[in-house]
């Protein structure tokens, strides 16, 4: 990504230039994953526990023809009140970047935008992964192909939900993209702590889990790391709400033909409708998590 197209905030840059730990943050979260105004107090509380986490937070974002990193508070308000921003992932970033619009990045494009600027954590929610169905719709995240030849730690509450999670990990695995479990033995479904499938390591000490993650990326495989935060017990969706409000999601979206890109908003936006909000604040809760173990990650990898 040339220079003139990737704009990195004084901020950030100067932390980058110290070898200071710097985390990456997506911005689909604050146009699609969440409800307006939450979306922006989610993005600003990530960013606050990354602070506190010891790390310097760089939210990445389009605007103007250029991918910003470390977006100001005047920069996000902007790009969340855009009406129809578009997600921005690896098939569709050019076309953006040319049209000189506004964009959020999903994890594909802010996994790409994050190693260009040199910035080797990132924290999300849930990965993209599998869908389901994809055995005759061939549906799969671009975060996966991000993931299998991006080299960027994502911590994450594993895959979303919606997804085809057994297919997800086995795709993981096939690619050769580690997941490591941060204090959980399971692979985390996104608003419910565990999907029964295991992580391949379990880490309980963070100068662990960062020595683990040197390593993979000592041995040149060029692939990202997942490392899977499950959210925190307290705000973890019960069981009964989750698969109601899931079957009559996939219910309703199903009826009614959504497809592409679209699938995902579409099935998140009923899942937090049915839900009755529970949704969105269990989404939140996993949010900042994430952003907290990451920041601490980022220390971790200084200092050893």
């Amino acid at each position: 990504m040339t220079m003139e197209r990737l704009r990195i905030a004084e901020l950030v840059a100067r932390a980058l230039a110290a070898h200071r730990p710097v985390v990456a943050l997506e911005t689909t979260v604050v146009t699609h994953g969440l409800p307006s105004p939450e979306g922006v107090r989610a993005a600003r509380a990530m960013e606050a526990q990354v602070i506190a986490g010891g790390a310097i937070p760089a939210t990445i974002g389009l605007l103007d023809g250029e991918v910003r990193v470390g977006l100001t508070p005047e920069e996000l308000e902007r790009l969340a009140a855009t009406p129809d921003v578009p997600k921005v992932n690896l098939g569709n970033l050019a076309a953006v970047l040319v049209a000189r619009g506004v964009g959020s990045t999903t994890v594909a494009a802010t996994m790409l935008a994050a190693h260009h600027a040199g910035i080797g954590v990132f924290a999300t929610g849930g990965i993209g992964g599998v869908h389901r169905g994809a055995s005759e719709t061939d549906d799969v995240s671009a975060d996966v192909t991000a993931l299998a030849r991006i080299p960027v730690t994502v911590v994450c509450s594993g895959a979303k939900a919606i997804l085809d999670l057994p297919r997800t990990v086995e795709r993981l695995e096939t690619l050769g993209v580690p997941v490591l479990g941060w204090r959980c033995d399971h692979f985390p479904a996104f608003w419910r702590r565990s999907s029964g499938l295991r992580v391949d390591q379990r880490f309980d000490d963070m100068a662990r889990l960062a020595d683990a993650v040197r390593t993979h990326h000592t041995l040149d495989t060029g692939t990202g790391i997942v490392v899977a935060n499950p959210v925190p017990e307290a705000d973890e969706l019960d069981e009964r709400t989750y698969e109601r409000a899931l079957a009559a999601a996939f219910a309703e979206v199903g009826s009614q033909g959504s497809g592409g890109r679209g699938v995902t908003p579409a099935l998140l936006e009923r899942m937090q409708r049915l839900s009755g909000g529970a949704t969105t604040r269990t989404n939140s809760a996993l949010l900042t998590s994430n952003a907290r173990v990451a920041g601490e990650l980022a220390v971790a990898l200084i200092r050893s």
